[in-house]
């Protein structure tokens, strides 16, 4: 995973340097790496933020479109925690980085929420048994 890592980082900077040499040079422009960041970040941002508006829109119309919505940003964050965890284990050398490690991280949150889902079902399909019945 830190090969990984160290390759998409490789592509990041050789990306970078492009950007900010062709800003500079080919548009005759005095843009600082700060002004790269913001108008990059900022695109990027826009459109994620525009296509998850989009989707979010989509998903909330649902019958279950909360939960789905929950699900996702939950599992989101959990991407971003389990790779900061790794991370920090091969910047501390405390532990190893292992891909592997984050899948099943990943794997034991899905679980978790099966259970809950199925759990959630039960209680749902109890409670609306009862409520029939009167």
């Amino acid at each position: 995973m830190k090969e990984i890592i160290q390759i998409l980082a490789e592509i990041v900077n050789n990306l970078h340097d492009f950007i900010l040499f062709f800003v500079s040079d080919t548009l005759n422009s005095n843009a600082t790496d700060k002004d790269l960041h913001f108008w990059i970040m900022g695109i990027i941002g826009i459109i994620i933020f525009l296509f998850v508006l989009f989707l979010s829109n989509l998903i909330a119309r649902m019958r279950f479109g909360i939960t789905i919505l929950s699900f996702l940003y939950t599992f989101t964050v959990m991407v971003v925690l389990v790779f900061a965890i790794e991370i920090q284990q091969a910047l501390t050398s405390r532990g190893n980085m292992e891909f592997q490690d984050a899948a099943i991280g990943l794997w034991g949150f899905i679980v978790f929420f099966m259970v809950f889902s199925v759990l959630s079902s039960i209680f749902l399909f109890v409670k609306n048994f009862f409520k029939q019945s009167k």
